[in-house]
């Protein structure tokens, strides 16, 4: 298991993606559809940041919407199933197991909450490409 991301919650994506490229030395390393909207990640070196547009609706599986806060924090593995299999009855999932393989061909995620409701990302075969 190894760190992967923090994602963030953000009332205007593009000044928030400027902020982290310009003050931060972040750059875009994907940016994906996502209903009316999209994700980007930013990264700067083994470091990623998730930006989601905010919405004033309640949480989703994978996190808090509003503005200003975190959606989640992820954790890369090699094996989804593993993880939660090992974990058995304190795994509560909020969401998935997912494919993005539309994506990143081998990318899947489930989100599960830890003891205090935060919302932790297991993901496995998350990759930068070119």
């Amino acid at each position: 298991m190894k760190w992967s991301h923090v994602a963030l919650n953000c009332r205007d994506l593009d000044a928030t993606e400027e902020f982290y490229r310009r003050w931060f030395g972040f750059e875009r390393a994907h940016s994906f559809p996502a209903g009316g909207s999209r994700i980007v990640f930013l990264r700067r070196g083994d470091a990623y940041l998730e930006l989601f547009q905010a919405s004033d609706g309640p949480p989703g599986g994978d996190g808090p919407t509003a503005a200003g806060t975190l959606r989640h924090l992820a954790l890369q593995t090699g094996d989804v199933d593993r993880v939660l299999a090992g974990m058995g009855s304190h795994a509560q999932v909020t969401l998935g197991p997912m494919s993005f393989d539309e994506f990143i061909p081998g990318w899947r995620t489930v989100w599960l909450t830890d003891p205090d409701g935060t919302v932790v990302e297991v993901s496995q075969g998350f990759r930068s490409t070119p």
